[in-house]
Formats: structure tokens, sequence, C-alpha cells
């Protein structure tokens, strides 16, 4: 099986290295002997960094054997083979056959047997000619009595076999890059490979016979350098141990990050913010429902923070509707009883204003607005009032890290659905006000597997408890080969005032898939119900197109929302009682629960349904069985990361570990603790109880969280 491909970060080559040892690593990859500024920019572009690191970081997904070297006459067809062989004659296509249809042919033996080579393309068959002696590698067949390689991987004069490499590794391209480009880069990059000293607990390296960090890089770009490699199946167990090493380097500096984020943390000084529970008390009053044990929970834990002598960095995760937005609230309030300013941020202008609506009805404080569409005479008074400190609550988007709001006295910022956020416009915010606590938020369940990877650096609180009185769901599966009975139900449904999201996976038509379009499917419903009542809501709209086709659902103005997933989360719309996902064996379990989500917020029976090909696997049909049985977000999140491989947690990266470039899933769960208690005893032991051992590897972790852009992680870290 050939290794998950890792999410990709796209380096900062803006910094110099701290380091001179690690400048060749960090330079360009147009620094590298024989890489033309052409190759340089493909190279970048599929390595998802330009620097030479970022090049040894992008790593073959599988290995070609070509090691079996036959005569014609004994070879065994349907495997890979390298062969020496004469060619006898070249025959183009037939005339009149089409060229681009009918292949070219070249007759070859070696004296045993005969062969044909089969080439779609003329360039390299136009090159051969009778007499002459090659060598060729790929898969060889038989066709009726003729053995057969259709366009050979090599074809080299024989001379020159020694360049077919008996382990070929097979690295991700992109277009217009080539293997041969890769692979010359690659050797010229470790031509230029700086002797590093190990940063590994050299125990841990010896119990689990890895290698070192250059050894295990070559081990998978260039297993041919390596004699022992060449034997049997040595290949198999050796490039396993080097990826679990090289995933263990990117857990250890990942985890090194946050330990020292951590520890930051502790040693950054902050205020006792502590409240008299006046505000929070009529809030409770106005809110007319005991607040749940899972609230009471998280807003003691958040109380304990904010009333500590030091920053608050803390995550609030809380399942679809289980009142995230209370708990912000009534910390706010806490701050705001203490003399001091509060703020929240949110994604969207759309999800702004509901957190607006719900703080105008809930809280007997004014509430100050700011975002994109806030303009002239009304923006001017509302940074008037955040700077002058008149205004204690504070709503708005990334509005509010803008060079020109001031904030007279920010002690909490409050910022949700973080993960729509860039690093720097996180951090922006809570560095608005001195000492200021930051509180992030989620209504997307964290895996128990990525907490420590994401989240390690902070506190976490959960809500895992729903309010009283919110009815379930009824989720059921549909083909999609039953169209006419699910429109007729729709036409049921809006008879009965019912408001219907209906969620497609794509917005324009691809030539790969047939999933069907967000655009075609708002065009047929609205052929079938009026084109009035059918709304289009989707991510390459302009912004402003988009909330307002929102907008006019949540007020009736249309029954049908057409959208992608851009409605997941933040969208309150408690009149809308039907979810239609089309498609949904192509999204995952824990994005499916946060579109069902949108659903279930008023009194009334809400549906979802799942819309599936026909031809659904029994995997696939136990993935969506799964969100039918059980409403629990976090167990779906667990079981979602266990089935897809993880991805970031909202579902926009479909495979791979987020923030990671080199462990998988597999190696995240067998190397995290591992990796996590390691970077502890680094970062966290006292100077005077430090053992020589770790003393000495101190300056090599420091290249490590260099070579992996960790050693400026710790602000982007303490943003959440």
């Amino acid at each position: 099986m050939p290794p998950r491909r890792m999410n990709r970060r796209v380096s900062d080559t803006a910094f110099p290295p701290t380091n001179s040892l690690l400048a060749p690593l960090l330079a360009g990859v147009e620094t590298l002997k024989g890489v033309k500024p052409a190759t340089a920019k493909l190279l970048a572009r599929v390595a998802g960094g330009g620097r030479v690191i970022d090049l040894l970081f992008h790593l073959p997904e599988s290995v070609v054997d070509r090691r079996y070297r036959p005569n014609l006459g004994q070879a065994e067809t349907g495997r890979v083979c390298t062969l020496h062989v004469t060619v006898t004659r070249v025959v183009p296509p037939a005339p009149g056959g089409g060229r681009g249809k009918r292949p070219w042919r070249v007759g070859v033996t070696d004296g045993t047997a005969d062969a044909d080579l089969v080439f779609f393309s003329p360039h390299q068959a136009r090159r051969l000619e009778a007499g002459q002696e090659i060598c060729v590698s790929g898969t060889l067949e038989r066709f009726g009595e003729r053995l057969n390689m259709a366009h050979p991987d090599y074809v080299v004069p024989a001379a020159r076999m020694s360049e077919i490499p008996l382990l070929d590794p097979v690295w991700p391209l992109t277009a217009g890059l080539f293997a041969s480009q890769v692979r010359a880069a690659i050797r010229a990059a470790f031509d230029i490979f700086p002797p590093l000293p190990e940063w590994q607990d050299t125990s841990v390296l010896k119990q689990r016979r890895w290698p070192g960090f250059e050894d295990a890089l070559r081990t998978l770009h260039r297993p041919c350098d390596m004699p022992d490699l060449l034997e049997g199946d040595a290949l198999v167990a050796a490039s396993e141990r080097a990826r679990a090493r090289l995933a263990c380097d990117d857990l250890l500096a990942q985890q090194v990050a946050m330990a020292q984020a951590r520890r930051l943390n502790r040693l950054r000084p902050g205020r006792a913010v502590v409240g008299d529970g006046s505000l929070r008390r009529v809030v409770l009053s106005r809110f007319g429902h005991e607040p749940t044990t899972a609230q009471v929970r998280a807003l003691a834990e958040i109380d304990a923070d904010l009333a500590a002598p030091r920053q608050m960095t803390r995550l609030l995760q809380g399942d679809v509707g289980a009142g995230k937005t209370l708990v912000a609230l009534q910390a706010m309030l806490g701050a705001v009883e203490a003399g001091h300013q509060a703020a929240l941020m949110a994604p969207t202008e759309i999800l702004a204003r509901q957190h607006l609506a719900t703080f105008e009805r809930l809280s007997p404080v004014s509430v100050a607005f700011l975002s994109g569409s806030v303009k002239g005479k009304a923006r001017r008074e509302a940074l008037a009032r955040i700077a002058d400190g008149t205004a204690r609550l504070v709503i708005g988007t990334h509005a509010l890290f803008q060079e020109s709001v001031v904030f007279h006295d920010l002690a909490l910022a409050v910022i949700d659905e973080q993960h729509r956020f860039g690093v720097e416009q996180r951090a922006m915010l809570g560095e608005k006000g001195p000492q200021t606590d930051v509180l992030v938020m989620t209504a997307t369940p964290i895996p128990r597997s990525l907490l420590l990877t994401q989240w390690g650096d902070m506190q976490v609180s959960r809500l895992d408890v729903k309010p009283a009185g919110r009815k379930p769901v009824r989720t059921s599966l549909h083909a999609l080969s039953a169209m006419g009975e699910l429109l007729a139900g729709m036409e049921r449904a809006l008879a009965r005032g019912a408001r219907i999201f209906w969620v497609c996976p794509l917005v324009s038509e691809s030539e790969t898939t047939d999933i069907a379009a967000a655009e075609a499917r708002h065009e047929a419903l609205g052929a079938h119900f009026g084109t009035q009542a059918v709304g289009l809501a989707h991510g390459q709209q302009d912004i402003t197109l988009r909330e307002q086709a929102i907008a006019d659902f949540a007020q009736g103005r249309t029954r049908i929302l057409v959208a992608t997933t851009v409605i997941e989360v933040g969208v309150d719309i408690p009149d809308a009682t039907v979810m239609i996902i089309e498609h949904a064996e192509r999204f995952g379990l824990a994005q499916l629960h946060q579109l069902r989500g949108r659903v279930g917020r008023g009194l009334a029976e809400s549906y979802c349904l799942l819309l599936h090909d026909s031809a659904l696997g029994q995997t696939a049909r136990r993935r969506l069985a799964l969100l039918r049985e059980t409403e629990d977000g976090f167990l779906i999140a667990d079981e979602d990361f266990r089935l897809r491989g993880g991805g970031d947690v909202a579902g926009r990266r479909q495979s791979g570990m987020p923030d990671l470039r080199l462990a998988s899933p597999l190696h995240v769960d067998m190397l995290l603790t591992l990796a996590a208690q390691d970077a502890r005893r680094l970062v966290d032991t006292p100077p005077g109880q430090r053992p020589p051992a770790l003393q000495a590897r101190e300056p090599a972790v420091s290249l490590l969280l260099e070579l992996f852009s960790r050693a400026r992680a710790v602000r982007a870290i303490r943003a959440g």
C-alpha cells in the first residue's frame, strides 16, 4: 500500500536560517546544481514549498522494483521486467487509422523470444531503429501469442543500462514535471546534505532500529545508495523504519513547540479577572432555562483561568447545539463585571450577526458591532466607543483585528470557529490588549487522537451535554435513483411550511466525477419548484451575494437553499427543518454531522436525508448508517478519524494529519505519546536536573524545530 499523502504547509522562506549548518537545506531549490528556474517553480509547487528541505520532505508514494531482469523466453508476464534486447523493426500506425488512435509498434528480441514495445506517442518510437541494442523496463504482458510492453518506463541504449535504477521511487508529480527532474534534484540535494547532529533519544533509535535523519531520507528517495537494501525484501522493513523515524521527527518538533507554548503561557503574567455575577444572573433570568451540567462545568473552568494570575488560552469545543454561545456570553460578561472589555470575533458576517442577535436578547449590556459592511458614521461611532471603553461588549468579523480598531481595555478575546481564521489574524486579536485572555471555540467535536496534536498547548473545555428539549434529527438513507419520490416528499414538506437545505459537494461540473454541482442542482430545483423559491450559496460567490442568499432563506423569502459546505457551521435558522445532502458518501462523517446540525434548532420535527449512489459499498453504507444511529458528535468524530485518517477536524482536508508533513494517522497513534513525553522532558526538566544526554540534544533539537518550521511557532500556537 502506498503511504497516505500528507498535507502540505507552504514554507516561509523570508527568514534566514539561525544556524549556518542548515543553510544548504533552507536554501531555495533553484540553488541546486542542474535545477533551472522553471523546474524550481514546479518542484516548489509539488513539494509545498521552495526550499531544499521541502523537496526532501516530498516523499515517494511507492517504489517500483526493477531488479527482475530475465531473458524474454523465461520472463513472467504481469510483472515489471528490465530487458536487454535488440530492435528488429519499427512499425508506425497504418495510414488512415488516425495517428492519435493507433500505436507505434517496435519489435524487439533477445534471441530467446520476441516482443513488441507499444507507443501511443511517437516521440520515443521514432528514435529507435532496427539493429539497435537497448534496455527497456516496464510491465510485460501477453496478448494472444505475442509479448507486449506498453509504453516502457525506461528506454535507454544498452551501454547506459545502469541508468535504470534497481529500486525506483515514485514521487507525486504535477503538470510539466517529470520523475527524472525530481530524481536529479534529489540527487543534487543529497550532494550538499550537511552533517547534522542527532536530536532523537539514541536509546529509542537503538531500540527501534531507526536510521539517522539523512539515512532515513536516503532510504526512501535513493534506496539504490544503500547496498543492504538490494537484497531480498530488505527495503520493505527499512522503509517502514525510515518513515517511522521521520514521522517521529515531525511529531517531536510539533510537541516541543507545544511544550514551549505551554511553558510560555505558565510564565507569562496575566491579571485576575473576577466578576461579581450580577450581569450573569440577568442573562440566566432572560434565558429561561437552566444551563446544562456541561455548560456549568465549562464556565467554572474558564472562570478559574480568568481568575488566575496568568493569561488564559483555552479551547471550548462543543457538539452541535450544545450551547457554546451562552458560555461565551457568560465568560465575556464576567470580564465586563470586572470593569474590562470583551470581544467576540466570528468568521462571517451572518454568524457575527447571529451572535449579536443572541447577545442583544440576553445581555443587559449594550453591544458594539463591527464588520466590513459597517461604514461611515456608524463605523466611526463604533470605533470611538471601542476606543473610549463605553463599548464593553464587542462583536465583529475579521474587521476587529484591523489596525484602526483600538480597544480601551480588552481583557477577553473569544474567537469562534477558529479554524476559519488565519494564524496571524487570531494572534492580532489576542494582542489588542495587554495580558488579554483568549478563548477559542469550535462547534466541531475533535477526535481524542487530535487533541494533543492540535491543541496540546491549551486547556480544553468540552460541552458534551445538549440542552433539554432539543429534539433528535431523524436521519435516513436514500438512493439518488429515487429522485422522483424525493421531490414528491419535498413538495409535501413545503406544503407544511418547511424550509429545506440541499447540500452539494461541488460548485461546478467536473470532468472526473459525477457529483451534481450546486449550480446545476439549483437550476433543476428552480425549474421544478419555481426560481423564486430556490436560493443558491457557494464559496465562489461574492460574499455579499452569498450572505444575502442565506439571509433570504432565513427570512423565508426563499424556501429551499442549495448550498455547498459554506453552511456547515454557524448558520442558525430555527425554521429550517429538512437537510438533504447529495452524494453523502463523498463527505466525512464529522462534516455530515455538522451539516445535519443546521436543522433541529426549533420546536418542529427535523429530518436529514443522506442521498447516496445506488452502487454503495458496504464500508460506505456502514459509515452512513452510523449517522442514522447516533447524534453523539464526539463518537462520530473519533470514528471519522479512524475511517478517514484525520484531515483537519472541520473536514476541509480529507486526508492526512493537520499541520504535520511526514506523520500519517497510523504514525500518530503509534508515536504521539513517545514524542509528547520526550518533548516534556526536553522543555520542562529544570536546568539543574537535566542529565548530560538531555543537555547534549538541545542544540540538535533547535535545528529540528527550524527544519520543520517550528522555530517561530510559539506565537502561532498561542493564537490557537
